[in-house]
């Protein structure tokens, strides 16, 4: 058991394969172009992030389940390599979650997620591990799982008080529980406009999103930063580093774990928003989800650079 300034981080979320095609340009519907290369890389958003706190030399265990294919041992491999505990991560008949993405040029992407094994991370598997997930000082969680999981997910965190920051991606439909018990909410943009249903500057967006019963949003908007806004507080940009941006994928994803283990070491949502973007400016700099987190010392270097 971890000390109780120590308490891990668990991730309850998804793991993919991710099949990355770096392209001149994104497609249009119906057009056909020839990439530049192709490789496969492990992601996943959950997957991402729970790398992303192993990478700082966090505690973080991952709740999931990878496939009996070709990719589920990699997989498996690649988290135990960057230091994840995946002692709640199993392996079922069937394909792993798989991600095609293309990129193009200045890091802009498209992303299509075929869920295979994470679909079957159900309420009755995330019970499996509730003393795991109840002994958590923060819960990660993602949309790439089914939906009446995430809602159980948060059931089981609030009992228990554990705090739930929900990257919304992909975006989907949430329930009134979720609104109400999610400590932090991280869209990008065009998630917040999903869930707002139409298109509002960061600081209205905000104010909108915390009318609905959230405790905090941190509203990704890449190049612009990062507005953070909590319930009754104070809210503000935090601006991100300048460093030439080669590849997006991933960058949300190590934000968030940056974030998650900043406010676990106990710094306050400006600090810990400040040296999240510092982490995801350092992973915009390489290709790769998984393989684009940075580690604390490369962290450290650019918040020297900029001080």
């Amino acid at each position: 058991m971890e000390s109780a300034h120590r308490k891990p981080i668990v991730v309850v979320g998804s793991i993919n394969m991710d099949l990355v095609t770096r392209a001149p340009q994104i497609p249009v519907p119906g057009q056909t172009i020839l990439g530049i290369d192709f490789t496969t890389t492990p992601g996943g958003k959950g997957a991402n992030q729970a790398v992303g706190v192993a990478r700082l030399g966090y505690p973080v265990y991952m709740v999931g389940m990878v496939g009996e294919d070709v990719f589920g041992q990699a997989l498996l491999d690649n988290l135990n390599a960057a230091g994840v505990i995946t002692d709640a991560v199993s392996r079922t008949p069937g394909p792993s979650g798989v991600a095609s993405i293309v990129v193009a040029p200045g890091g802009h992407n498209i992303i299509v997620v075929v869920s295979g094994a994470n679909h079957k991370v159900t309420p009755e598997y995330v019970d499996r591990h509730e003393s795991l997930i109840r002994s958590a000082g923060m819960v990660l969680c993602q949309l790439e799982l089914p939906m009446v999981t995430l809602s159980h997910t948060f059931s089981i965190c609030a009992k228990a008080n554990v705090p739930v920051m929900l990257d919304p991606g992909p975006a989907s439909p949430l329930s009134e529980k979720v609104w109400s018990q999610a400590a932090w909410f991280t869209p990008n943009e065009v998630e917040t406009d999903f869930f707002l249903e139409r298109k509002l500057e960061p600081e209205m967006a905000a104010r909108e999103l915390l009318d609905r019963g959230l405790k905090g949003v941190a509203l990704k908007r890449g190049s612009e930063g990062v507005y953070v806004a909590v319930a009754g507080g104070k809210a503000a940009w935090v601006r991100p580093f300048p460093v030439e941006a080669i590849d997006t994928v991933g960058a949300g994803d190590c934000f968030n774990a940056a974030f998650a283990v900043a406010l676990m070491e106990g710094h306050d949502r400006w600090t810990a928003a400040h040296f999240a973007s510092a982490a995801a400016s350092v992973s915009v700099t390489r290709r790769g989800a998984q393989a684009s987190m940075p580690t604390r010392a490369e962290v450290d270097e650019l918040l020297a650079q900029y001080r």
